[in-house]
This record gives structure tokens, sequence and C-alpha cells, in this order.
């Protein structure tokens, strides 16, 4: 493999390692998957599509139904 093959490969696992950050439409609070959310047993690195079915906002209370993926 040549070394800019390899740099392409290395670039491209880092591109889809990052995930997507969800902001709750009711309060504005944004669930970042790289803190997770440790008070409620989420661990960091945590994709928000992983979040147990009944997961609520931190913040407000209100259900994953109500969090868009951040622009």
């Amino acid at each position: 493999m040549t070394l800019l093959a390899l740099v392409s490969a290395i670039n491209q696992m880092r591109e889809e390692t990052i995930m997507d950050r969800y902001v709750c439409q009711i309060c504005g609070y944004i669930y970042d998957p790289a803190n997770g959310d440790p008070d409620n047993g989420i661990e960091p690195g945590t994709a928000f599509e992983d979040l147990p079915d009944d997961w609520t906002c931190p913040v407000c209370g209100a259900s994953k139904d109500e969090f868009e993926k951040e622009d």
C-alpha cells in the first residue's frame, strides 16, 4: 500500500467514526455522542441511534422523537 493510499484509508475511517449530534427541539439540549449522558448511564461514544428507546432528554424529559440531527 502506498503512503497516499494509507492516508486516504485513515481519513475515510475518521469520517466514518464521527457521530452526528442531535438537538432537542423542545429545549435546545444537544446530545453529543462524544460525551454520552453519563448521569443517565449512557457511556461516551454511544451514537444517538443506539440510545435506548425510552431514553429522554436530560433537561426537559422529551422523547427521542423530539430530537433532530444537528446541521
